[in-house]
């Protein structure tokens, strides 16, 4: 079965597609891109996660860059995505690869593909890997060479990725305002990747930074995936409240998504987050410059983008097209609905540790808690709620759902007047007064996802319960 990329990289069920013989495969057609390509003289960076045999997916990947003869620096522990994406481009690698599924359920392993610039691989480079990993499919050739060889002969080589990543976000983020501010945080690490970096970045004399699930469990008990929405988040949710914390952050299996809790325990959405980091930045900072969101991101960027008179660009859902307008427009920040944050002088891609830092930054320099910041937001640009469903189906539904929305032109939804259908990424029904539902399939789960934001959560619910209707599962 030939081997697709999602938005993200390629996933699939560990024993299932996900197997060793697989994972070379994409391994040499990586090499052979490198290869062709010229970056293969710069070496690669590979990380990876805390899932079941990541570590060993790690270093099977590792022995085919060795026997392509292409140096690699291999991560010496389950590192967050966004840390071996900066390590790579730091180091002048030519490329990187994560083993990691991300957010996916436990039984669930991937591979992502980072270029030389750190961020998610472009469409026209995921064509160009897809290509030649499905040639080496049917050639079956692949180069090995043993781990303990390759180390041995300086073509893999071990390192930490934690210092590098440490001064890199030391740059970004006012760490000596967070150490004196006060603040108690608590930091759910999912039992992901992303343990330990934010409590030691942040931890001061005055800063306390708690963590809970902070251990590997590849089983990640508790929840359906480690997702940071708020069905997952319950744990921390409590711990804030009972603890009088001020806030509580959360990271996804490999820290590249971000969910916050405020000092009542109450989960905040991916688009008040994106919305208050932006206000943040453009109000309180002074900061300037463009910003870029998905097409299932908040309508309140525009409507910020408008207040403070900065350019907002609009892409469809996923990195590999969010990095691109990121670098060629020196955005400001950058965001997506899955909890995916990028910000001026980082990486063109998602930073959950960054994002979070930048979180407790903007409680410590103005002084109010989340609440209070989220007030001040809705005071700007007006009441916005929303709700996202993700419906599970079978594939062979695919093609009925598509001819259904595409045949769909409903003059209203809940009672408000649709003005534009946009199908640029799925099928997003614009209302009036800038909000909207939409539908489209996810990238790496065989679910269909149905989005929408309004003035009010029961127009929300209204919109939702209209929109699945129009799916028809």
């Amino acid at each position: 079965m030939p081997i697709k990329f999602g938005t993200d990289g390629w996933r699939a069920v560990i024993g299932e597609e996900y197997t060793y013989e697989n994972l070379r495969f994409c391994a040499q057609g990586t090499a052979d891109y490198l290869k062709e390509s010229g970056f293969s003289k710069r070496g690669l960076t590979v990380g990876y996660d805390t899932r079941f045999a990541s570590n060993d997916f790690a270093a099977a990947f590792a022995e085919v860059m060795a026997g392509n003869g292409i140096v690699t620096a291999l991560t010496d522990r389950a590192t967050p995505t966004p840390v071996v994406s900066y390590n790579l481009v730091a180091s002048g690698a030519g490329g990187g690869a994560v083993i990691t599924a991300s957010h996916n359920p436990a039984c669930w392993n991937g591979f992502k593909y980072k270029p030389d610039y750190g961020g998610s691989a472009s469409p026209n480079v995921v064509a160009e890997l897809e290509t030649k990993i499905a040639k080496t499919q049917l050639s079956g050739d692949v180069c090995r060479m043993p781990i303990g060889l390759a180390e041995r002969k300086g073509l893999v080589n071990r390192f930490d990725p934690r210092p590098a990543y440490a001064k890199h976000v030391a740059r970004l983020v006012d760490l000596d305002a967070i150490k004196r501010s006060g603040i108690r945080v608590v930091v759910d690490s999912m039992y992901g990747a992303g343990s330990g970096y934010i409590a030691e970045l942040a931890n001061g004399a005055l800063c306390d930074v708690v963590e809970i699930r902070n251990e590997s469990n590849p089983s990640f008990p508790g929840m359906s995936q480690p997702e940071p929405l708020a069905h997952n988040l319950c744990g921390l949710q409590n711990e804030v409240s009972q603890t009088n914390a001020d806030l509580g952050l959360a990271t996804d299996g490999d820290a590249d998504r971000l969910g916050i809790v405020d000092e009542n325990g109450r989960y905040i959405s991916t688009l008040q987050t994106f919305a208050l980091l932006c206000m943040y930045r453009l109000e309180v900072m002074g900061d300037r410059g463009p910003l870029v969101r998905s097409i299932t991101m908040t309508s309140m960027i525009d409507r910020l983008g408008s207040i403070y008179g900065v350019p907002v660009f609009v892409t469809p859902v996923g990195f590999k097209h969010i990095g691109p307008v990121v670098m060629r427009e020196n955005a400001l920040a950058a965001g997506e609905e899955s909890g995916g944050y990028a910000f001026r002088g980082g990486i063109p891609e998602r930073d959950g540790i960054l994002s979070g830092l930048m979180v407790v930054e903007m409680v410590a320099k103005t002084g109010k808690r989340i609440s209070e910041l989220l007030d001040s937001l809705t005071t700007k640009v007006g009441p916005h709620h929303y709700n996202r469903w993700d419906i599970e189906f079978d594939e062979s539904q695919r093609t009925s759902v598509t001819k259904r929305l595409d045949g769909a032109s409903p003059a209203t939804l809940a009672g408000v007047p649709v003005e534009t259908i946009d199908k640029q990424d799925g099928f997003r029904f614009v209302l009036r007064g800038g909000f909207w539902v939409m539908v489209r399939f996810s990238g790496t789960e065989p679910i269909v996802r149905i989005y929408a934001e309004a003035e009010s959560p029961d127009i929300v619910t209204d919109l939702l319960t209209e929109a699945r209707a129009m799916v028809g599962i």
